[in-house]
């Protein structure tokens, strides 16, 4: 029986290793695709237009399609497979899963059918008309209007449809999951990166723009995602058919899914309404500020993806399993370690990318495209983004110390009120700040949400808040203290770094500067911790000896 339990862990930890390692890959290709959206588009018309047109279909896909898949559908598939293997059993999940794939291909294309139809109206949202027609450039700017709001058009109706792919490689996902088949699910994302950015620079010298190619690159990209799951299926043994709508909604499985996704789907569009509300204010600021957002977002969640995302995947297990034997002493410090380790990494990151923004964003977009001018568009909203990254990491650790308790509420109101504060922020500042105003209301906003959720953490008698709080904010002081002295003299010699290395191509016009400023920020960096012997970095240092030892 141990055996087994040991085999079972073994298996688990090797596909949470794999599925890291894929969510990895994906980031990297997601940060490729806006790089190659940069070369093609820059910070131009064409590129907001693909960035709000592709915002729509991808709104739904997570409010329906994955939502709807990982709360309702894999629960309910799980129950059906618990009951058995007999012949019975094996026809009624059958018909669950037929009856599932039915409901998904005719709810979804009702939605896209209506989509392209209403899509002017729905540009409307995110094209504000010029009202001022006595300013003297009103010609020129209501021309711009209607071209943005008619590419706008274009490019929606083109990647509506990627919504009824992307809904069915969900579904095949979920079928896969439930069979604990992980690898295809996690490798499609990456695929359907690569093909958008293929198709990208083999359809644009036959199209009209770039960001049509691209557009089209998503739907073959969302077709490919599903084709790819369907071997997988086919090995697990369920196939995939369509039904009667009659047996569709009669089937009970289908009717406890239905059942599932409704409330789900309340608090969801609460989230989602974010971008829609964020979208809207970026496109009527101004040319370029939707794209220049989404290029600074995706550098921001590359850092993310590496670091925080993954802490937080391996303490959840973990907090759970102490939360259930109630080791409460050994869940506190793990707790407070997993945070102590995000301060580490997010605070150093943050002064770096403070005093090195500009090449890090250089070296990645610049190009003919990417102008000097869309470089500081896109810098001054990445200073405000990256301004929360510590805060945005930090719920990602903490929100896990509830679920691990079964406490779901607490941490989505603290994320509610988060994004309420998000709305507002952005509202007030984008005005007075343009794309800015609406990266400074995401930081604040993500601020407030850790904020409740350490004052909700009081609810939890299981959490030694005044411990957890104290232990913090005091290694907040002093890391930020040692990234202020790391980051001095890196601020100083940047000047030099850069005359020293311009006029060379890219790579090295911008990218040694950044290594250079690097080597010198870690250097300090690293001396200061082991001068100060910082109990994180001792704790680090021991455990790769411990494994040096074990393998020798």
């Amino acid at each position: 029986m141990e055996k087994k339990n040991n085999t079972q862990k073994k298996s688990i930890l090797k596909s949470g290793i794999i599925l890291s390692l894929m969510t990895f890959a994906s980031r990297i290709m997601g940060l490729i695709r806006e790089m190659t959206k940069a070369s093609f588009m820059g910070t131009s018309m064409y590129a907001d237009a693909f960035t709000t047109s592709f915002m729509i279909p991808n709104l739904l896909r997570r409010l329906f399609a994955e939502n709807s898949i990982s709360v309702a559908f894999i629960p309910t598939f799980k129950e059906y497979l618990q009951k058995g293997d007999d012949e019975e059993n094996k026809t009624s999940t059958q018909e669950f899963l037929n009856a599932t794939f039915t409901l998904i291909s005719f709810l979804v294309t009702i939605v896209v059918v209506i989509g392209i139809i209403i899509t002017p109206f729905i540009t409307l949202l995110f094209c504000k008309k010029p009202l001022d027609s006595s300013a003297s450039d009103y010609a020129m700017q209501l021309q711009m209007w209607m071209m943005k709001k008619d590419e706008i058009t274009i490019l929606t109706r083109i990647m509506f449809p990627y919504l009824l792919t992307i809904s069915i490689a969900a579904f095949f996902q979920g079928i896969l999951n439930g069979c604990k088949i992980f690898s295809p699910s996690g490798f499609t994302p990456v695929l359907f990166n690569a093909i958008v950015i293929l198709a990208t620079y083999a359809l644009a010298p036959f199209t009209s723009n770039p960001a049509r190619a691209m557009s089209i690159g998503v739907l073959i990209g969302g077709i490919i995602q599903a084709l790819f799951q369907w071997p997988f299926i086919k090995q697990t043994g369920w196939k995939i058919a369509f039904t009667s709508l009659k047996k569709t909604f009669s089937n009970p499985g289908t009717k406890k899914v239905l059942k599932l996704i409704g409330p789900t789907i309340i608090g969801m569009a609460a989230y989602q309404l974010n971008d829609v509300v964020s979208t809207a204010l970026a496109n009527n600021a101004g040319e370029g500020i939707t794209s220049s957002l989404q290029y600074s977002l995706r550098l921001q969640e590359l850092i993310l993806g590496i670091f925080a995302v993954s802490i937080g995947t391996v303490i959840l297990p973990d907090l759970s399993g102490l939360a259930q034997k109630k080791e409460w002493e050994e869940f506190n410090n793990m707790l407070i370690q997993a945070i102590k380790i995000i301060v580490l990494i997010t605070i150093p990151v943050t002064f770096y990318s403070f005093v090195n923004g500009r090449e890090l964003i250089a070296l990645l977009y610049k190009n003919k495209s990417f102008t000097e001018e869309s470089v500081l568009l896109t810098l001054g909203e990445f200073r405000f983004h990256i301004a929360g990254l510590f805060f945005i990491a930090a719920n990602r650790i903490i929100s896990p110390a509830f679920y691990a308790q079964g406490n779901t509420k607490l941490p989505t109101l603290a994320g509610i009120i988060s994004f309420v504060t998000n709305i507002i922020f952005a509202l007030a500042l984008v005005k007075p700040m343009s794309g800015n105003g609406i990266a400074l209301a995401l930081s604040m906003a993500s601020m407030v949400n850790t904020i409740f959720l350490f004052i909700f953490m009081k609810k939890m008698e299981s959490i030694k808040i005044k411990k957890v709080l104290k232990d913090t904010l005091i290694y907040i002081l002093k890391i930020t203290i040692y990234s202020v002295i790391a980051a001095i003299p890196c601020y100083f010699l940047r000047p030099t770094f850069v005359n020293l290395f311009a006029n060379r191509s890219r790579i090295f016009s911008e990218g040694l500067p950044l290594v250079c400023s690097l080597v010198i920020f870690t250097t300090i960096g690293i001396f200061e911790l082991f001068v100060t012997k910082d109990s994180i970095t001792v704790s680090i240092v021991r455990k790769i000896k411990h494994k040096k030892v074990r393998k020798n």
